[in-house]
């Protein structure tokens, strides 16, 4: 990672994680909470896969780190339309359907 990077990473290089270790992991997070005795050995246990109490940590370590990033972002978030705005929207797209049938009758 280049010096002046704002992102910090631990350890080395991530490993790959299927769809499935990765949701059986957020599983996991939920199950077992911070206070829980032999947390990191119990979520390696659920997410299978051969995966060790140390790989598990610091899978969690970037995750917060991801985590970080995103709600550091300048960007803001995307406001989706109001319902006002789609029913609008949908009074063009009825408009537009209304066009196209005019204009096959012509032909």
């Amino acid at each position: 990672m280049a010096s002046g990077s704002s992102t910090r990473r631990r350890g080395p290089p991530a490993e790959p994680w299927s769809k499935e270790e990765n949701k059986r992991f957020e599983v996991a997070l939920a199950r077992y909470g911070e206070g829980t005795p032999d947390r990191w050995a119990r979520v390696a246990r659920a997410v299978g896969g051969g995966k060790s109490v140390e790989q598990v940590a610091r899978h969690y370590e970037r995750l917060l780190d991801d985590i970080q990033l995103i709600e550091s972002a300048a960007e803001p978030f995307y406001h989706y339309p109001t319902t006002t705005h789609n029913a609008r929207r949908q009074g063009t797209a009825a408009a537009d359907q209304e066009q196209r049938l005019r204009f096959l009758k012509l032909y």
